[in-house]
């Protein structure tokens, strides 16, 4: 291969190249657009809302854990298996 077909060769990729570039950009540019369109329909800022669902979850597993240890002591008290007590409520493995 001579210099010239090796330079055309160059070049064709560089075309392809810069083509690639063009049609990435201007898809980038689509998805911004999209993001920005979706954000703007959201009731409330999504950071906010992860934060209240974090402090949502917290405060289900410190009522999940009062509810587990009074089950406890109902079954001690009544010398059963606390899953009986739980049974007895119908406090099921989902629960």
């Amino acid at each position: 291969m001579d210099n010239k077909e090796t330079n055309d060769l160059k070049d064709k990729r560089i075309s392809a190249l810069r083509a690639s570039i063009t049609n990435l950009e201007a898809k980038r540019s689509e998805l911004e657009a999209e993001l920005a369109s979706i954000t703007t329909k959201l009731k409330d800022d999504p950071n906010a809302t992860v934060e209240r669902h974090i402090r949502l979850l917290h405060d289900y597993n410190e009522i999940k854990d009062v509810g587990q240890g009074l089950m406890g002591l109902i079954a001690d008290s009544k010398g059963v298996r606390q899953v009986d007590v739980e049974k007895e409520f119908g406090v099921g493995d989902q629960d």
